[in-house]
């Protein structure tokens, strides 16, 4: 490969080409590149017999003993596309969930970035010397190309584009390059935004740009945190507090502060949903800074991705909103990550690498030396666990703003319900009566089920069949909207049925309801409702969502029935009823977390009710009414359900007591999946007695999946990267089979 830059000079940096594997590769630099090259820029490489893209990790690196190298070819981006604490956070990544750096980097960058696509320029112009009258006046006569040019942009308040200037005053570049080389105006190159990062993505969720005065609690929750950000040290805080006690409002202040001093922010919420509400506050709070802030969310084309990419990397964007990858964002000087309901499950990655974002949110913190804030109002046990031995700091806001009350909890024992009811129980005459009060007083409503289509399952009463999706180990969901019969993990869909597949009895009839039909139920109710309903089968439009929650916060609708997309952190002033319908649901899954993850939903559903000035009330409709998350939850009692189920867990050893890492195998043939695990598993005990506590294998709790056949490991240990550094060498080692495909999952939250 010929060189370039011409002479190589001593210099050595090691390169993470992009399709090179998993590892980094030293490569001499050239003398041309030597002043210049940084870590995290892109470069290009040869590797093997082709040509490479990939990302300088180190720079300057110690030559391997003995090797000739081969040289970079060029530089792609004079601007790194990664800061070095990135970097740091890649391979922190890829030793702690056992991946390769090469998978770490497909996570952490747009595609766009990684195929080396250059970004499109604007070059903006600035008056930064107006000539004095009599100048100008002499300019008009000999030059009025050039005084319209000053005019302009004597009346412009920011840097005009040059493109856009030329074309609309009708001028000749020659003139604006006149002033230019005159000193009179000067020339900047920006990264050119497209519309989508400065059109109001939070339109119709806009607020007050003064804010609130902060409470006490706030205060001292800000005073805390400030404590940290002006230390410069690295420190974690929880901020536990109740739902409408005002967490945002603290985020906001400690943002303002940092973007005041200079320094960027990342803001992780777990849903693209609470986007639109968190962009409003934050846009109309940092106007008056002057800062940018990016949306960062899986809606955005590869084009979009890239342009906010390099502005966050060129310090034009200071703060970025978004889901879990966010968290990766090259913002410079990065002084504080905050994670909005810490708790929430979305934040696990469900592919390779299997990252949770709040855990990688506080490693980044650590790398910095910055501030990172976990807030919820329903910390996982793990956050909790952390906070209260003190390795993170525990900030806590008991009380809601304005010392509003928290709502009134009615528990409704379902089997008593359906005794006395006559034909509809899928709403109990409580939350029917409530809702017929809301509607004649005019207050909006929510009800919640966490389950999407119109009824769970067929059952042919002659044979006794549950039809089920012919791939995976699940029943078929009805769908009336389209009168299909629907598998909700791979999504095959047939004609309803109405004869029993087996025996082809006319008699079959399907089982349970999902909010479809709650929606049908409504409506026979409660005919004049305007209800809204917001689920994965609704929502599929872009921006769809936003507008159904701006619609429903201006009073259009009535109610709004939804599952999980609406359990948390929307703020609707005049909804004073929610109803959560079947709240036993995910009690019934297989999952040692799932008393946890019931209390945090129903406590999280709860908090939507009340937020206003009119007091609220929840109905909880339950088959299980003593059960622990519920009662627990009736009485808002995190810190008695927090203890009892850490005590629990201590028992048998669950997280956060040790961590969980699951080992999952899956292929076509059952027999082999199964045996591959037992051989696996006999020869881990085999070659290392005792390493760690083993559990199974056993099939997994959806058995089968898109025709895989599933069987689960887990290993329970104190140490992650111990257990790790013995199990991925004999997995190369030993693990070899093309038809069975193995999967690790360090601090698993999916056991199914």
């Amino acid at each position: 490969m010929p060189d370039l830059f011409g002479e190589i000079a001593p210099g050595v940096a090691e390169v993470v080409p992009f399709d090179g594997g998993a590892r980094a590769y030293s490569y001499a630099v050239p003398s041309a590149l030597k002043e210049v090259l940084q870590v995290g820029q892109l470069v290009r490489v040869p590797l093997g017999g082709r040509t490479s893209i990939g990302v300088v990790w180190k720079y300057p690196a110690e030559p391997p003993p003995s090797a000739k190298l081969r040289s970079i070819i060029s530089l792609e981006h004079e601007q790194p596309v990664m800061t070095p604490d990135c970097c740091k956070l890649a391979e922190w990544m890829s030793g702690y969930y056992g991946c390769g750096l090469n998978s770490v980097l497909e996570t952490v960058l747009p595609a766009a970035v990684r195929k080396g696509v250059r970004p499109v320029l604007r070059r903006l112009l600035t008056l930064i010397a107006p000539p004095d009258a009599e100048v100008l006046e002499k300019l008009r006569k000999k030059a009025p190309r050039q005084a319209q040019v000053i005019d302009y942009l004597s009346g412009q308040k920011e840097p005009a584009d040059r493109s856009k200037m030329v074309e609309g005053l009708g001028v000749a570049q020659q003139a604006v390059d006149a002033l230019i080389k005159a000193g009179t105006v000067k020339e900047d190159a920006s990264v050119l935004w497209r519309v989508a990062y400065d059109d109001p993505y939070a339109e119709g969720e806009t607020v007050a740009a003064a804010g609130h005065t902060l409470n006490p609690e706030q205060v001292a929750a800000v005073t805390s945190a400030t404590q940290t950000l002006d230390s410069k040290a690295f420190r974690a805080h929880l901020l536990h507090g109740v739902t409408g006690s005002g967490k945002t409002e603290v985020y906001v202040a400690l943002i303002r502060k940092v973007v005041a001093e200079g320094g960027s922010a990342i803001f992780l919420v777990p849903e693209v949903a609470l986007t639109p509400q968190t962009v409003g506050r934050l846009r109309s709070r940092l106007a008056d800074l002057g800062a940018k802030v990016v949306v960062w969310h899986s809606h955005l084309s590869a084009g979009e991705r890239f342009d906010a990419w390099m502005a966050m990397s060129l310090g034009q964007a200071r703060v970025v909103v978004g889901a879990r990858s966010a968290v990766f964002a090259p913002l410079p000087n990065l002084r504080l990550i905050v994670v909005d309901e810490e708790h929430e499950p979305s934040f696990k990655q469900g592919e390779t690498p299997m990252y949770h974002g709040r855990d990688v949110a506080v490693m980044r913190a650590s790398i910095l030396g910055a501030a990172c804030v976990l807030g919820s109002a329903t910390p996982s046990l793990e956050s909790w666990k952390n906070a209260t031995s003190g390795r993170y700091v525990l900030d806590v806001m008991a009380k809601r703003v304005d010392d509003r009350p928290m709502p009134a909890f009615r528990i409704v024992d379902m089997r008593r319900e359906i005794l006395h009811s006559k034909g509809q129980h899928i709403l109990s005459r409580e939350l029917t009566d409530g809702i017929r009060a809301r509607l004649e007083r005019r207050e909006q409503s929510i009800l919640f089920l966490n389950r999407r289509g119109h009824s769970r399952s067929l059952v042919c009463p002659d044979c006794g069949e549950a039809v089920q999706c012919k791939r995976c180990s699940v029943s078929l969901t009805l769908h009336r909207t389209d009168d299909t019969a629907r598998c909700h993990l791979c999504n095959h869909q047939e004609r309803a049925p109405v004869l029993c597949p087996s025996c082809r009895s006319p008699k079959v009839r399907w089982k349970g309801y999902g909010t479809q039909k709650v929606e049908e139920t409504i409506a026979q109710l409660f005919p004049r409702a305007r209800v809204a309903r917001i689920d994965a089968d609704t929502m599929g439009k872009k921006d769809l969502f936003r507008k159904v929650l701006s619609d429903f916060r201006a009073g259009k609708y009535d109610m709004l029935l939804g599952t999980q997309m609406i359990a948390k952190g929307l703020d609707f002033p005049r909804v004073t009823l929610v109803g959560i319908i079947d709240a036993d649901l995910s009690l019934q899954l297989p999952d040692f977390r799932a008393a946890e993850r019931t209390f945090q939903l129903l406590t999280q559903v709860a908090g939507r009710a009340g937020r206003g000035d009119l007091e609220g009330v929840v109905v909880v409709q339950s088959f299980q009414p003593a059960s622990d998350p519920i009662q627990f939850a009736k009485r808002l009692d995190f810190h008695g359900f927090a203890a009892a189920e850490l005590e629990k867990r201590a028992e048998f050893g669950y997280p956060p007591e040790r961590h969980l890492i699951r080992h999952v195998f899956r292929g076509r043939n059952a027999e082999k999946v199964n045996f591959v695990a037992d051989a696996w598993v006999k020869e881990l005990e085999r070659l290392h007695p005792g390493l760690c506590e083993i559990r199974g294998p056993a099939p997994c709790p959806f058995e089968k999946v898109q025709d895989q056949h599933r069987v689960h490991i887990w290993y329970l240990v104190t140490g992650v990267k111990s257990l790790l550094s013995v199990l991925l060498p004999l997995r190369v080692k030993i693990l070899g089979d093309e038809e069975v495909i193995d999967v690790i999952d360090v601090d698993a939250q999916d056991c199914a």
